[in-house]
This record gives structure tokens, C-alpha cells and sequence, in this order.
């Protein structure tokens, strides 16, 4: 097996309308849709990428209210990167 690249990362959040509001307002990612997760259907599943849908630009949450905040560790996200075409795209 070859890995060719990332399809998508999905993290976890404890508010939606915020998460929203930042990687949209923020970042500029497109919202794409909101469904559930189908393993915990009362759970929302978020979907956000670039405006070309393009692999690679997925990142989607689960919304779990009042989730407790998570910590650095073992099978934890550290952090993820996005592209941008120019540094004055990031804009501060």
C-alpha cells in the first residue's frame, strides 16, 4: 500500500455554532454540510473545506457539549496545518 496523501481529520468540539463561526468567519473554509455521526446519532457531524471541495482540504467535528477539554498525550492531535497561497493570506 502506497499513502497518497490526507483525506480529511476529524476532531472533536463542544460547541458547533463555534466551531463554525471560526472556520468560516476566520479561516474562509467553506461549511459544507452538517449530519450526524451515525455511530452516536444525537451527535452532530461537522464538514468544512476549501471551495473546490479538493482532497486533502476536509476537516470535520463531532460536537460533544460539554465535553471536559482535552490534554497533550498519547493518541492525542497535537495540531494540524492548512495551506494558504501567500503569508498576507493569513492575515495577522
Amino acid at each position: 500500500m502506497t499513502i497518497l496523501g490526507l483525506h480529511h481529520i476529524t476532531l472533536g468540539c463542544s460547541d458547533a455554532q463555534q466551531t463554525i463561526d471560526f472556520y468560516t468567519g476566520i479561516l474562509g473554509l467553506r461549511f459544507v454540510k452538517k449530519t450526524v455521526n451515525f455511530d452516536d446519532p444525537g451527535t452532530y457531524h461537522l464538514y468544512f473545506g476549501n471551495d473546490a471541495g479538493s482532497p486533502g482540504s476536509a476537516v470535520t467535528f463531532f460536537e460533544w457539549p460539554g465535553a471536559p477539554q482535552g490534554h497533550p498525550g498519547i493518541g492525542g492531535t497535537h495540531h494540524f496545518s492548512l495551506s494558504v497561497q501567500t503569508l498576507d493570506a493569513i492575515g495577522w
